[in-house]
């Protein structure tokens, strides 16, 4: 499998790995942005993908930004369907209450992991079959 990638900006960097077997790829800003406290903004990658059939992209915050900085993804995960052909834009969001960050050309922003999706056919039932959770929601695990 490969993932076909398309540079829409001179400055672009394609996805990349920290590490042999990681599972995300990083994706950087292809533009600077700052962020104030509290602030989001969308910065793009200069990069559209070819995601595979049957996959989909989801955009995870990278946790040393999160940890250092409060910074993090307004809609995380972020899901790229395999049939998008736009840029691959970020959506971060500075949850610091004090500093502001500020985001640099180059700089790993988010990372990008591919999943096997399904698709399903939708089954409308009058019941559905019981299990041992039954509606339980928030909290019904006593946790």
């Amino acid at each position: 499998m490969s993932l076909r990638v398309r540079r829409l900006h001179e400055r672009a960097l394609l996805p990349s790995r920290a590490y042999p077997g990681d599972a995300g790829l990083d994706l950087h800003a292809v533009d600077g942005a700052v962020l104030a406290p509290g602030e989001r903004v969308s910065v793009g990658t200069g990069l559209a993908l070819e995601i595979p059939e049957g996959q989909a992209g989801l955009v995870l915050p990278r946790s040393g930004l999160a940890a250092r900085h409060g910074i993090t993804l307004v809609n995380a995960p972020g899901l790229i369907d395999a049939g998008y052909r736009g840029e691959i834009r970020i959506l971060l969001l500075n949850t610091d209450p004090r500093e502001t960050f500020e985001v640099s050309a180059g700089d790993r922003i988010a990372q990008l992991v591919l999943v096997r999706v399904e698709a399903p056919l939708i089954a409308e039932l009058e019941e559905l079959a019981v299990s041992e959770r039954g509606a339980g929601g928030f909290g019904s695990s006593g946790g």
